[in-house]
This record gives structure tokens, C-alpha cells and sequence, in this order.
């Protein structure tokens, strides 16, 4: 289950600062706190943070080597040097390109670029340098995005006779090269050490340029938000920056990706502009985004942009493919490590990394995925926040050939023989150096607020929102919610909860729960938007959790519909399975899921106590060890290890895959209402008349047209089971969310499956 957990914890005094800076600015409290909890705690910072830009960057001369830097090139300049820069394949690498390449031309020296395909590898290689030096025989070699973690190359590359200058922004390896190194990890009087690799050729553009490097900013952001480093400190200035420049006017090649866009924020550079980047080097053609980024003229940026937009879509349905398989094999393996890790021999090398990151956040824990190329695996690694995936190899470095990243992302060689022995080690290290809420899925909350226009107004200020600036998340308590679709058949939902419009993308999943009389906590985040001069406001649901109550008709519609799967045998007693619950949640916080369709149920299993609880279906796919009450029909739990049925149901209508399944025999109250049914024929003919009277009822479940209509007189259970009775029989249909009467339908009672299971439930 998804956990909502404040998003910070201010002491008294904390917030007597907070509330001191709300009132010098003029802004709300809450935007404050936010601010205040984001480590701006004075009010020159929260300014500075509300205002971003270029006022803000700080001098590249303060980061080691970038004065070396500086005098090389110009040494390089005067003396006519031939410069080669050597890049990336990603977003990041190709971005750093395009900037250090414009940077020096403007400089006054024509350089050669040369960016490696992905079946290359990543970084300097020997084969690589060797082409540069058959091709153009540089005196220079600059990297930008990497070289850091590749000091054989530099050194095989200055027996060549060139100098190097490697820029990069990567950890630090034991070893570094020897030659000059711009890297703001170093130590050194450089205040902010989170630039990507593009971020970094920045700075050196503007050592080299000073203020006309600014014209390259749009680069920068495009690098920044794609690499996933934080939006915080320069970072967000860049960011900001570059981001006013695109909108105001984007450049060719920008405009091209974008299309018709109505507003260009970080998100809008996250999911369209960077996976176009980087769809050219997973499909092996970095040279075409490398192209488009260096080209001038209009012509031959056109066809550059069609490309990349057919690789992207091609992109997209081999990593949904690669998903499919990673997430079955997961799913079959069970994901009850520490960390999830697979390999294949069919996968493309290119899309591991992005469906490393689907894996990472669906399972909520680390993923690496592997390709097998003879007798070594290549792979991308992705992990969850608060995770630090580059630490975490370094530590099990014994059994990696060579790995290098950050803490969010590294990419791992490692030979095939060692692939068991890295899990155990990795899963090991994991699971010793952080906790069990580490690495449980978790909603970042601020809390409940009530003056909802003016504080998304004030929240709008505090965009580019992504890594480490997430976009702040609110609370809606609420009980029976009318959720409708936005047309027929959409996926999503809209509805006004306390006079707060909200949207549900793909909320049809939960439209149920959301109806239903249940307590529940809505999660939020706030949308402000304009069109013709009007402003529009409105929140995104991205949550919806249950906060206690019961929605006793929904609870047992679905207890009534789990006849229809396959009958179940009882294997247990409510004393051996408790037992067994308690041993084995000692044993492991990953694998089992407790099933009950009576709340009640609960109460007769001490060992449950304080393992979370959902309902009507799963609200994480981690496999963590979950309560599930009434569960939906066809609910998937196939990842799942063991599956315990706390009150047995008459049948099974889960997906249960190859889980141990354990099932309590003693009697349950749930059991004993489907008997309580009355299934005489008359009966059903009594609520068939009044549905007849009444012209049907209206709901999309027939949980939800029982408590629409009281019933017609008749229990709730009665009117469900006769409804879904009559539904079998096809003498009701559902239309635009009514049950409507049939005309002419002549049938028998025993031609419904429901109705034999409840009858000979009652026979026995």
C-alpha cells in the first residue's frame, strides 16, 4: 500500500521563522513552509528561489580546473590546435555537445565532435579514440558528459600526443585521470556540486564567453531536466532560464520536437522533448540528434526532427514489449529482494535503463537489467529515492567488471558467472543499510488546504518542479465522491470535492472505491492553467487510499461475484493460520497478502496488526506484505508468494499465479449472508416487479443502484444478488450509468451461474 507521509515536520520555532518570511514576501503560509522545508529558511533565500535566473549563477572560475581549462584553449586558439570533443549518447551527452561545440566556434576554433553509438559502450574507449586519431589526428581532446572513470583512455590518448581535458559530472572513481579535470564533485571553492553533464560544458562556455554563452541555455535545461539531477541551487536557474528562452523563442531544432505546444515547462522537456534525444542513441543513431542539435539550416533540420519522432514511437512500443516480459519475470520470480534484478539475451541494450526506471518505481525498490552479450551482461541500473544505487555498487564492487553513474542511475558490466553472487551482495547491502520504509512507496504530503486559488497561484512560482523540487502534493478527506467519467467510456474521471474541481487520469480503476459511502484520502496536486485569457484551476488526483469506514454493499457485491471463480478448499485453521502469518511476516516483509472479505475478519489475527490494509484492489504492485479487504474480481496478486484467504470465500475470482495459497476453514460471516439469501423464485420476482415500477435504478455497480434506492424495501443484499442475477440473465442491462429492464428476455432462474452457486451453497 502506498504510504502518505508529511512532507515535512516544522519545530515551533521553525515555523515562527516560517510564518516571519509568509509575512515580509506576502505570501501564504503554507507556500512558506514549503519553502522553508525545502532548506530556503531565510527570506533573502525564499526570494531567490521565487525569482530564478541568471542574477543567481555563480563564477565557473570557482570550480577546480576550469582556469587550466580556459588557458588550454586558448593556447588551442592561438596556435590553431585541432580540437576533438568527445561525447555522450544520451540527452545529457548530446546536450553538452551542442553548447561546448557552439561555445568555441564562437571562441574562434572549429572543433571535431565525435559521439559514440551505444553499442560502443559508454564513455572513452581505445577502438573510439583510435577512430578519432585515424580521422583527424586531434592536439586536443575535450570530453564533456564523461572520461571521469577513464583514466587508462586519457592516458592512452596523451601517448598519442594530444592533451585532454575531461569535463564530466559523474562520482568519482579511485582513480581519476591524469590530465585537467572539470568536475564540480571535486573538492574545491565551487558551492553547488549537482550539474549534469551539459550543465558543466555551460560553464565552461561562459568561462570561455561570459554572458554570450547565455544563448545557450536552452541546451542546458533541456540536459538538466533529462539527466535527473535536482532542480534546486544552479540547476534551477539554469533551468528556469533556458526555459524562458524556449518559450519565448525556441530555437529550429526545438520547435520542430515540440509542435504545437500551448506552454513549455519541465515537464514538457522531461516527455517530449528529452525521450526524442535519447531515442536516437537507444536505437544506435546518436549522430541524428547530434545532427539536429548542430544544424543550422531549416531544411535539413525538418527530416532530422521526423526521424527522431519515428525512432521515438519506435522507442515506445519496444520498451512497452521489454516492460511486459521484465514485469512477468518479476512478477514470476516474486520481488521479495531487496533489489530486482534480470537478464535476458533478446532485450535491446537501449531500453534497459528506461524500463529499469518503470521496474524501480512500480516494485518501489532498485532494478538492474541486464543484456547478455557472450559471457558478460550489460546493464542499466535505476533506484527509488533514498536509495543510493552508485554507493550501493561501489560497496559490491568485487563481483561488477566496471560500473560508473550517480545515486539515481549507473549503468553495470558484469560477467555472467557473477550475476547470482552481485544480487545476493547488492540485496545484502540494501537491505543492512536502509529500512523497510526506505523502500516502501510513499506519497510526499503537505496536508489539507482550504484557500485553494491563491496558493496555486503562489505554487506556480515555484516551478521547474522535478527531482529533488517535487511538486507539491495535498489532501482531501471525503466519503461517497460522485466520480463520473469525462465521456463514455474514458478511462478518466472528473468531480467537485469541497468545491475543489478535480481530474483523474485513468481513475476508472478506482471509480468504484470513490463512490462507495467508504472513508477516503484523495491526493492532489494543483493545476493552473490559461486559456484566452482565462484562468483555470483545478487539482490532478494522483492517489485515492482508504481512511477507515466500511462500504458494506460494495464489500459484498464483490463477495457475491467471487462465485464466480473456482472453488476453494480448506487447508487451515484460524490458530495454524494466524501462526503461520506471524512466522512468516518475521521471516520477510515481501511476498504475502492476507485476503478477507468481512472487515471483521481481522479481529481473529493478532499477527496482521500494523500490516497495511487496501481495498478493492492493490494500490502498489511492490509485493509488500498487504491486507487486502473484498478484493475485486480479478484482481491481480500473481506476484505474490503466498496468498492467505482469512474468511473463506465460496469460490476464488483472483488471479493467484503460482502463490502458496492458504485457506481458512471456520466458519465466516460472509459465508453465512450469501446463505441468508432468499432464492425462491417469488422472491426474485418480488424485486424484479419493483425494479419495474421504479423504471431501474441508477448506478454504475450494483452496489451503488442499491444505496441509490434503498434497496426498493428490500436488503441490500438481497436487491444486489438479484440484480446481478437478473444482469446473467440479460433481463437487466447497464446503460449511461443505469440498469435498465430488458423487453421480450423469457429465461430460468438456473440459467445464472450466481444463482446455482448461491443455491447450492444453501443445499449444503
Amino acid at each position: 500500500m502506498k504510504k502518505l507521509v508529511p512532507e515535512f515536520q516544522l519545530s515551533p520555532a521553525e515555523d515562527g521563522e516560517a510564518l516571519a518570511c509568509a509575512k515580509a514576501l506576502g505570501i501564504t503560509p503554507t507556500t512558506a513552509r514549503i519553502l522553508y522545508a525545502r532548506g530556503m529558511t531565510t527570506r533573502e533565500t525564499m526570494d531567490a528561489f521565487l525569482h530564478p535566473g541568471v542574477q543567481h549563477f555563480l563564477s565557473p572560475f570557482l570550480m577546480k580546473g576550469m582556469k587550466e581549462a580556459v588557458d588550454l584553449l586558448g593556447r588551442a586558439r592561438s596556435e590553431g590546435w585541432r580540437v576533438a570533443l568527445f561525447g555522450d549518447y544520451d540527452a545529457d551527452g548530446i546536450g553538452a555537445l551542442a553548447i561546448l561545440s557552439r561555445a568555441l566556434r564562437m571562441y574562434g576554433i572549429e572543433p571535431y565532435l565525435y559521439v559514440p553509438e551505444r553499442s560502443e559502450g559508454y564513455g572513452m574507449s581505445i577502438a573510439a579514440l583510435d577512430k578519432i586519431f585515424d580521422e583527424f589526428l586531434p592536439d586536443l581532446i575535450v570530453t564533456v558528459d564523461c572520461g571521469i572513470s577513464c583514466a587508462a583512455e586519457v592516458a592512452y590518448a596523451q601517448e598519442q600526443g594530444a592533451y585532454v581535458i575531461v569535463t564530466d559530472h559523474h562520482e568519482l572513481p579511485d582513480v581519476l585521470p591524469g590530465c585537467i579535470i572539470v568536475n564540480p564533485k571535486l573538492a574545491d571553492d565551487y558551492p553547488y556540486d549537482n550539474l549534469c553533464g551539459a550543465g558543466v560544458a555551460f560553464k565552461l562556455a561562459r568561462a570561455l564567453l561570459g554572458d554570450a554563452a547565455d544563448d545557450l541555455l536552452d541546451f542546458a535545461a533541456l540536459s538538466t531536466v533529462a539527466d535527473s539531477v535536482p532542480l534546486l541551487g544552479e540547476n534551477r536557474d539554469i533551468v528556469a532560464e533556458g526555459l524562458r528562452r524556449i518559450a519565448a523563442s525556441p530555437r529550429p531544432a526545438f520547435a520542430a520536437l515540440l509542435g504545437k505546444t500551448d506552454e513549455v515547462t519541465a515537464q514538457t522537456l522531461a516527455f517530449t522533448l528529452a525521450p526524442r534525444i535519447n531515442a536516437a542513441g537507444r536505437m544506435g543513431d546518436a549522430h541524428a540528434a547530434l545532427e539536429l542539435f548542430t544544424a543550422e539550416s531549416a531544411e535539413a533540420i525538418a527530416p532530422l526532427a521526423e526521424k527522431l519522432n519515428l525512432y521515438n514511437a519506435e522507442r515506445q512500443r519496444a520498451c512497452d514489449e521489454l516492460y511486459a516480459q521484465a514485469a512477468a519475470a518479476v512478477r514470476a520470480e516474486g520481488a521479495y529482494e531487496s533489489v530486482v534484478m534480470l537478464a535476458a539475451d533478446n532485450w535491446n541494450a537501449g531500453f534497459v535503463g528506461i524500463v529499469a526506471a518503470r521496474i524501480a518505481e512500480e516494485f518501489s525498490r532498485p532494478a538492474l537489467l541486464f543484456v547478455r552479450r557472450g559471457d558478460m551482461l550489460r546493464g542499466s541500473a535505476r533506484s527509488v529515492e533514498g536509495v543510493n544505487i552508485f554507493e550501493a555498487l561501489k560497496a559490491c564492487s568485487e563481483y561488477i567488471e566496471e560500473f560508473g553513474g550517480h545515486a539515481q542511475a549507473a549503468g553495470v558490466n558484469v560477467r555472467a558467472d557473477k550475476f547470482e553472487d552481485l544480487k545476493r551482495a547488492l540485496s545484502g547491502y540494501i537491505s543492512s543499510h536502509y529500512s523497510r520504509e526506505d523502500l516502501a512507496a510513499k506519497l510526499y504530503v503537505v496536508g489539507e488546504e482550504e484557500d485553494h486559488a491563491r496558493v496555486a497561484r503562489e505554487l506556480a512560482l515555484l516551478e521547474p518542479f522535478g527531482i529533488g523540487n517535487r511538486r507539491p502534493l495535498f489532501t482531501l478527506s471525503a466519503e461517497a465522491v460522485n466520480a463520473r467519467a469525462v465521456k463514455p467510456l474514458s478511462p478518466h474521471l472528473s468531480m467537485n470535492v469541497d468545491g475543489l474541481e478535480l481530474m483523474y487520469f485513468g481513475g476508472a480503476k478506482d471509480a468504484k472505491f470513490l463512490r462507495s459511502g467508504m472513508k477516503k484520502t484523495l491526493v492532489y496536486e494543483y493545476n493552473l492553467s490559461r486559456f484566452r485569457g482565462k484562468e483555470y484551476l483545478k487539482g490532478f488526483v494522483r492517489a485515492v487510499l482508504p481512511a477507515g469506514g466500511s462500504a458494506e454493499a460494495e464489500m459484498f457485491e464483490n463477495l457475491l461475484l467471487s462465485l464466480r471463480g473456482t472453488p476453494l478448499a480448506a487447508n487451515t485453521t484460524t490458530a495454524e493460520l494466524d501462526a503461520f502469518l506471524a512466522e512468516r511476516r518475521s521471516r520477510c516483509a515481501y511476498g504475502l497478502c492476507a485476503v478477507c472479505y468481512d472487515v471483521s475478519s481481522l479481529a481473529a489475527f493478532p499477527s496482521l496488526r500494523g500490516v497495511p490494509a487496501d481495498v478493492f484492489r492493490l494500490s502498489s504492485g511492490n509485493c509488500e506484505n498487504v491486507v487486502l479487504v473484498s478484493p475485486d474480481a480479478g484482481c491481480d496478486l500473481s506476484g505474490y508468494c503466498d496468498v492467505a484467504f482469512l474468511d473463506m470465500p465460496p469460490a476464488n475470482a483472483l488471479c493467484l499465479g503460482h502463490a502458496r495459497v492458504l485457506v481458512n476453514g471456520e466458519p465466516s460471516t460472509g459465508k453465512q449472508t450469501l446463505c441468508a439469501l432468499d432464492v425462491q423464485r417469488d422472491a426474485l420476482l418480488a424485486v424484479f416487479r419493483a425494479l419495474r415500477a421504479h423504471g431501474g435504478a441508477a448506478g454504475e455497480t450494483y452496489a451503488e443502484a442499491a444505496r441509490a434506492c434503498n434497496g426498493l424495501g428490500f436488503s441490500e443484499e438481497q436487491f444486489i444478488f438479484a440484480l446481478a442475477v437478473f444482469a446473467e440473465l440479460g433481463l437487466v442491462t447497464a446503460e449511461n450509468g443505469r440498469f435498465v429492464l430488458a423487453r421480450g428476455q423469457k429465461t430460468e432462474l438456473t440459467a445464472s451461474a450466481l444463482y446455482r452457486a448461491v443455491a447450492a451453497l444453501k443445499e449444503e
